[in-house]
């Protein structure tokens, strides 16, 4: 693995195993980051728990797979987005209106893209999974 980004290498792992039909994923390593973008995927249906294993520093998160994952990737440049500008990204990286979830880091912390503009707050792109 690349290890240069570690949230597009557990994005990547998640979805191959997904593929694989496996029952769930270890991902290394474990980040605040990374929980939170788990979190709004489980939020959102796309996976079922997870709970973090072992160490704090670099440790090891669990997820529990459903096989509601068609596509996670990591957005590569993190897009700085105003908080007007999210139809445009909506177009190049999800499927269709109302399919998928982009996930963006705000100074209110990461959310949703439609939490986001419901908020009025722009921030930088993650994420996006439908």
């Amino acid at each position: 693995m690349s290890r240069t980004d570690p949230i597009a290498d557990a994005l990547t792992n998640l979805k191959n195993h997904e593929d694989a039909a496996k029952a769930e994923v270890a991902l290394r390593p474990a980040s605040r980051l990374l929980k939170e973008i788990l979190r709004i995927m489980q939020d959102k249906g796309y996976i079922g728990g997870f709970e973090e294993i072992g160490d704090t520093r670099g440790g090891t998160i669990k997820v529990k797979l459903v096989g509601r994952i068609n596509q996670a990737k990591a957005i590569k440049p993190r897009y700085a987005v105003k908080k007007d500008e999210f139809e445009k990204f909506e177009k190049k990286y999800l499927p269709a209106y109302d399919v998928g979830t982009i996930i963006v880091s705000t100074p209110k912390g990461v959310l949703t893209h439609i939490e986001a503009k419901e908020k009025n707050l722009g921030g930088r792109l993650l994420a996006y999974v439908y």
